[in-house]
This record gives structure tokens, sequence and C-alpha cells, in this order.
């Protein structure tokens, strides 16, 4: 005989199972990333080899050092671009910058742990102009001449997006800046703190701002931004997928779903570019996946330096 509705809502009381509606949410589960292990991508990692440039460095902000890395094909130049990277070891830096076309040097500088610890002292913009300062002035004891900086590009990992955030932040910086890496690290609060979206939270916006104006500059292509996520739900705060989600409504752009190798045997599962701006989401939910993506900085990096790659062209969001 048939059970009815009623009968299977009486029989659910009365093990103790209450209605949907009068269940409490579940709170936030901190993963940051998932603790699970899996071998299902490559996780290569870059060999640690001899520079063949210039090690410098000098007490920068929060009086960490900073580390330069001038590789000896921009030794010599009166003229070079500059890459700034936040978090993450220098060796890695001096893979990449080593790998860019023309005069290029790399200021690499490491705060600690969180995107706070990295925003904080950028906050107060004559930080930056200081940093700034700073690198010209021992590039320029160590040729032995004056040196110019040319292109800018600020690059970050994880927490290190804290720094570019808040550089962003000040006109006068974003008008400076060429061009902006994120690599897997644009994350936001939950609002309220630690309630997910799927739990009716938001994202706190006020972090991202600056990213999306800049962003919004770049599809103009007056500056390049390349963006990458992995699939990691830390839980207690939002996800790089749930702020580049955010990031493209705002800008009206949908992603195009791809299947493609990436580098350190990444798995790419989606792209969006649009004029200068360019968004590559990456699969994975483990520690070793976001670890991959700093190990690609010097794949990375090259692809920010350059044109993005033709792809059709992305749907734009009808929505106003």
């Amino acid at each position: 005989m048939p059970v009815s509705l009623l009968t299977v809502a009486v029989l659910l009381g009365c093990v103790g199972v209450a209605p949907l509606a009068a269940q409490a949410p579940r709170p936030a589960s901190g993963q940051n990333p998932s603790p699970m292990t899996e071998s299902t991508r490559a996780h290569e990692r870059l060999v640690q080899r001899a520079f063949d440039g210039r090690s410098l460095g000098f007490t920068g902000p929060a009086d960490r050092r900073v580390e330069l890395r001038v590789p000896a094909a921009a030794a010599g130049s009166a003229v070079v671009d500059l890459v700034v990277h936040f978090h993450g070891a220098a060796w890695i830096a001096e893979h990449a910058v080593a790998s860019l076309p023309g005069p290029s040097v790399a200021a690499v500088l490491n705060l600690g742990s969180g995107s706070g610890t990295y925003h904080r002292p950028f906050a107060d913009a004559a930080v930056f102009d200081s940093l700034l300062a700073g690198i010209t002035r021992e590039l320029s004891l160590a040729r032995g001449g004056a040196v110019t900086l040319r292109r800018i590009t600020l690059s970050g990992w994880s927490a290190g997006h804290g720094a570019i955030r808040a550089i962003l932040l000040e006109p006068r910086h974003a008008a400076r800046v060429d061009a902006v890496l994120l690599i897997d690290g644009m994350h936001t609060s939950y609002v309220p703190e630690g309630r997910v979206l799927a739990d009716s939270g938001t994202l706190d916006t006020t972090n991202l701002v600056a990213l999306a104006a800049f962003a919004r500059e770049a599809t103009q292509g007056r500056k390049r931004f390349l963006v990458t996520h992995s699939e990691i739900f830390p839980g207690t705060f939002a996800s790089t997928t749930e702020t580049a989600d955010w990031m493209l409504a705002a800008l009206g752009l949908r992603r195009r779903a791809v299947l493609e190798w990436g580098p350190r045997g990444m798995q790419q599962t989606s792209h969006v570019v649009a004029g200068g701006f360019e968004l590559l989401g990456y699969a994975g939910n483990s520690a070793p996946d976001h670890v991959d993506q700093l190990h690609a900085l010097p794949e990375l990096l090259n692809r920010a330096a350059s044109a993005p790659a033709s792809v059709p062209p992305p749907r734009r969001d009808p929505r106003p």
C-alpha cells in the first residue's frame, strides 16, 4: 500500500528528524584546503638551480627583506621592467623573471601568513612609493648608473594578493601599474562572517572593488590582468572560485568550459578572455593543487607579459 506524505512526516518525527525548514544551518567547515590526499595530477615541481645573475636586497615594508633578482641579461640595462612578487620563494621568481623577454628584474617580498598581513602595510600609499624608490636605488647602485623602471607588474600567490589589492586602492598607483597576476589568491570574507553562499551568505566585496576596477581597464585594453584559481573551498572564507565568479559577473563575462593541460601537470577547466583581461580556472581541491600554481609562475608570468591567447569571444551577460 502506498505510503502517504503525512505518514512519512510522522515517521520522521518519531525518529527525531526535524522538518527541513526547522533545521538550523550547518556551521561552515574549515578546509583551507581540503586535507585529503590525491594522486590524480602530476604536481610537478621546479628544481632550484644556480642563478645566472645578481642577488640584491634591502629592508622594506614591515621591516622585511626585499629580495632583488637581476638576471645577467638585465645587469647592464639603464631601463628595466619590474616584477614585484608577493608571497613565495625568491628562487621561483628567479626562474620566472629570467625567462621574460627584454631586461626584467624581480623583487620578492614575504610578510607572513594571511592576506591582511600583506594588506595592512600597503594601506599606506607611501609604502609602495618607498618600495619602488628602494628598488630603483639598489639597482642603480649595482649598475653604477641610473636605472629607470619601465613596465611594472604586480604578482601575488595566495595571501600575497592582499598587498596588490591595497596598492590598487590608490588611484595614482593603479595608474602606474601595467599588469597584475593573481595566482589562486583572490579571497575575501563572507557576510555574515563564516556563513557560506549556500547558506544565504554573501561576499564582502570591500577588498574586491579595486581589483575589479583594474580588471575593467584590462577588458578595455589599457591594462593586463591575469587571474587563476583552483577549486579549493576554504570553508571559513570565500574561495578563489567564488571571488572569480563575482568578478566575472561584475564585468559581464561568462566562462568558457575547456579541458586542457596547464603547466606543472595542472588541468585547466575554464577560460575567459576579454581585451587584456584573462581568467584561467584549474581543477583541484588539495594543498598540492594550490602549490602547483606557484610553481607555474614562469609560465603564468610569461603569459601575463603577452597578449591573451586567441579564443572565441566570451558570451556577455545580458543582465544589466
